[in-house]
């Protein structure tokens, strides 16, 4: 958690009250959870927040590891929100919060009565930040949206065949959509928070995915589609690049970045074949443009000759960006992130031991590095419902 110079969290004092699910609403309101705020998290009873279930629980059905990944630091209350009396407790939530967050769709938010009006009518200086899968002033407003159909609906679903002449259409293998769209709803209402501060109003927020991943996806990837008339097909070339991969070694693979055309001579002099750039067809930086496939591939010819440790070595001596291809499932013991402390072992109360990771962005304030657990479903359900019925 952060903590400002007063020794309080950052976002101390800040509540917000969480009816999301899956990953983008929650990825959202963990962050300003681990920047302090008050994040009570309200789920149906029964079975909760639909995320709970995405993997093989330890000890208690309903705590995956993904749901304890991006829970910490939140309160739960199970509330029926179809229930009238269970309705009334969390307006009651909602008038003494700072902010709401929620992934309710629009036609059933109305029908709960909680749509953006009717909250402000409770609470008129509240954040209501509505993640939303579109855009509500357009066509698709009323759709579901998952992050697989937001990877089909970007195009970033077509990506992968432009690398490796595969047509099929596939997803890149990461929540990737939910994850960059909950970054957004994060900065939008810490956004909303400082206006709030200075002007003493609240105000809808909507975050929608479709829009915001769009937006991340082709900054680079809209290329020559930028101008009118284009001047190049859609996608940055050296993103799409099937030579620009890892290179083979003797003992794994390696990631070597020649970003501009100074590191070409060098990475060669590193394999030992400074003469390869002698040809006339690399005698000029417009011919080493066009033949830039070649490089490529001369360099994966060469790189099994060598361990991964090796080209490490001299890549790093020459100021070559470099690392080693990691497995996903050895990643915990990078050497750079255990001396940093990414990885902390912390106990959870019911679940016992687990792994959590460290918030990624650090405060000249000091930082507490204690962890708090994400709750099981309805844990602080009777600790606060006294307090919220009355």
């Amino acid at each position: 958690m952060a903590i400002a110079a007063d020794g309080k969290p950052m976002l101390a004092g800040i509540k917000v009250i969480d009816l999301t699910s899956v990953v983008f609403g929650p990825y959202c309101t963990q962050i300003l959870a681990d920047l302090g705020a008050e994040v009570i998290k309200v789920e149906a009873p029964g079975a909760g927040d639909a995320y709970r279930w995405s993997g093989r629980a330890a000890v208690t059905p309903g705590m995956s590891p993904g749901f304890m990944a991006i829970n910490r630091g939140k309160q739960s209350v199970a509330l029926d929100l179809k229930n009238p009396d269970d309705l009334v407790a969390m307006k009651a939530l909602l008038r003494e919060a700072d902010v709401f967050v929620l992934n309710v769709r629009g036609k059933a938010v109305e029908r709960l009565g909680l749509d953006y009006e009717m909250v402000k009518a409770l609470n008129p200086e509240i954040i209501y930040a509505h993640c939303v899968g579109f855009g509500q002033d357009g066509p698709y407003a009323d759709l579901q949206a998952y992050d697989d159909v937001i990877q089909a609906a970007t195009g970033t679903a077509t990506l992968l065949p432009r690398v490796d002449g595969d047509p099929r259409a596939r997803y890149l293998p990461s929540l990737i959509a939910d994850k960059v769209a909950g970054l957004h709803g994060a900065y939008a209402v810490l956004a909303a928070i400082v206006h709030k501060l200075r002007t003493g109003e609240g105000q809808k927020i909507e975050i929608p995915m479709f829009e915001a991943f769009t937006h991340f996806m082709m900054l680079e990837h809209l290329a020559g589609l930028t101008f009118d008339p284009p001047n190049a097909p859609a996608g940055y070339s050296r993103q799409l690049d099937p030579d620009r991969q890892p290179f083979p070694t003797v003992d794994g693979f390696i990631s070597i970045v020649l970003y501009n055309d100074q590191a070409w001579p060098i990475v060669f002099e590193i394999l030992d074949h400074s003469s390869f750039l002698q040809d006339e067809r690399f005698s000029t930086r417009k011919l080493r443009v066009k033949n830039m496939a070649l490089m490529y591939q001369e360099i994966a010819r060469l790189t099994p000759g060598f361990t991964t440790a090796e080209l490490l070595t001299r890549c790093h001596a020459a100021q070559i960006p470099a690392q080693a291809v990691r497995d996903l499932g050895d990643i915990m013991q990078d050497p750079h992130l255990v001396a940093t402390g990414f990885f902390s072992r912390e106990e959870h109360p019911s679940e016992g031991g687990y792994f959590a990771m460290a918030a990624p962005v650090r405060f000249a304030a000091h930082a507490d590095a204690s962890a708090r657990p994400a709750p099981l479903l309805g844990e602080q359900t009777d600790r606060l419902r006294p307090a919220i019925s009355d």
